[in-house]
């Protein structure tokens, strides 16, 4: 199917930043720390899928993990910068379980009736480079998201009289930063050596073109999730 990729792609932005929104919705903080433990570690196993899309080569997983800094900027707006921080110290403990778990799983020898070990193997084989190299960029670019986040808002806040007003500036200008430390940080430490050089910088350039494209769109989706949670409070 022409375009099934970006298709794809496009509809995935709505459903994940809608889908956390609607978590937020039903249960609130709670809600957003379950979304962002379970896409950190859903994220970091797509990233190995390498896929072709609008006109370049890209990794996968990036509007997922997309989605986990939507989820940091709706604690920081709502709960303020202690809960944000919680939520991203509770995406890096859950990676170091995952981690550990996964790689446990080597330890057994597979019953010779097993189909599962090799293909579980070869996926999860990979998993502690990614792993780590995820730990570490995700730890730097999304603290550093959580204080831009309150840095600019004390700026606009002083600025305009006004704790609510520029939103919009706030969210974007950090997570734009971040996603762009986070994409380098990642795929260099990820996948040196693994892909070719201009795979590597053509993965870099898309994956930050996805989180550009990501982090204007998530503005509406963050402006009703302080619709939503002003209603709740």
């Amino acid at each position: 199917m022409i375009f099934q990729n970006e298709i794809i792609l496009l509809l995935s932005v709505v459903v994940l930043f809608g889908g956390l929104v609607a978590t937020f919705r039903f249960f609130g903080k709670d809600g957003i720390y379950c979304w962002n433990v379970i896409c950190t570690i859903a994220a970091n196993i797509e990233v190995l899928i390498l896929v072709d899309a609008f006109g370049m080569e890209m990794t996968l997983g990036n509007v997922i993990f997309a989605s986990t800094f939507l989820a940091t900027d709706i604690c920081s707006e709502l709960y303020g910068k202690k809960e944000a921080s919680k939520c991203v110290k509770l995406g890096l403990l859950t990676n170091v379980v995952f981690i550990l778990i996964s790689q446990s799983w080597f330890l057994y020898n597979p019953s010779q009736n097993d189909t599962f070990a090799p293909a579980i193997k070869t996926i999860f084989s990979n998993t502690p480079r990614v792993m780590l190299a995820s730990l570490s960029a995700y730890a730097i670019s999304q603290l550093y998201d959580v204080w831009s986040y309150h840095f600019l808002w004390n700026i606009t806040e002083k600025k305009s009289n006004s704790k609510t007003r520029f939103l919009w500036i706030r969210n974007n200008v950090s997570t734009l930063v971040a996603q762009f430390i986070n994409t380098v940080l990642f795929n260099v430490v990820a996948f040196y050596g693994v892909f070719p050089t201009k795979t590597l910088i053509s993965a870099i350039f898309g994956g930050y073109l996805i989180y550009v494209f990501t982090s204007i769109l998530d503005t509406p989706f963050l402006y009703l999730a302080r619709k939503i949670g002003k209603k709740t409070k």
